[in-house]
């Protein structure tokens, strides 16, 4: 009934947003870095966290770690879009999707063919030197061993990805506050709503079709018109095909 009511929801919408977590790309084989055990670092006699890694200040003074965690953790070069990611895209076909607002940083919305897509903490498939900005693919960080270094000035290679301690790049702030603002339909799925400041982008929605789709509670739950506890990938994939 609650997939029904989701492409009954869908078939009124004109300028539906998506926003979504890492819930999206588990069916991917991407699961949350934050899952992750954290490894004993010798040097600071201590565990450092999965958080703790992914920092700009960790990075700063232990890239050699950080990019052993981030490469093994964070970089999924086989993974492929999802039957959500997908749906998406269809959507975005139909003319009724008008954006996704993504907290994952795997490309894979835009992979299945999404045009437009507002990535709030980045993306690995993008990287640039530290000091003459030159850019890189993925494939550059994953066949280098080590730290990778710019060729041309021989600078760390750094990801375009928002670390902890980092702030959100405003221009992506601003295109994803303006999509969520003009939505007649918001659907936040596959996300606990618990990493700030993109969790609170949802109260930016200013209609009255919030759709959750979440495996577990949310903090959206009490006061969204539409909640789903279901896997995102099959109740998407139906809500979208039955249209």
């Amino acid at each position: 009934m609650s997939v029904k009511e989701l492409t009954d929801i869908l078939r009124k919408s004109n300028k539906t947003v998506f926003f979504g977590g890492a819930g999206v790309s588990t069916a991917s084989g991407i699961p949350d870095f934050r899952s992750a055990e954290g490894l004993w670092n010798q040097s600071f006699g201590r565990f450092i966290t999965p958080e703790e890694l992914v920092s700009h200040s960790y990075f700063e003074k232990d890239p050699e770690t950080f990019f052993a965690f981030y490469k093994e953790k964070l970089i999924y070069p086989e993974a492929r879009p999802n039957a959500c990611h997908r749906a998406l895209a269809r959507l975005e076909e139909m003319g009724r999707l008008s954006a996704v607002v993504t907290q994952n940083i795997d490309g894979l919305h835009q992979m299945a063919g999404s045009q437009v897509v507002h990535e709030l903490h980045g993306s690995v498939h993008r990287n640039f030197c530290t000091r003459c900005h030159a850019a890189y693919p993925v494939d550059y960080i994953l066949i280098t061993s080590g730290v990778p270094r710019c060729k041309n000035c021989g600078s760390i290679v750094k990801p375009d990805v928002v670390l902890y301690e980092e702030m959100l790049d405003e221009n992506v702030m601003d295109r994803a506050v303006r999509a969520i603002r003009q939505a007649d339909c918001l659907i936040v799925g596959g996300t606990s709503l618990i990493v700030y400041p993109a969790a609170g982008f949802i109260h930016h929605y200013q209609g009255d079709r919030l759709v959750v789709i979440n495996k577990t509670e949310t903090q959206a739950d009490e006061y969204a018109d539409l909640v789903i506890h279901q896997d995102i990938a099959a109740v998407m994939e139906e809500a979208v095909a039955a249209l």
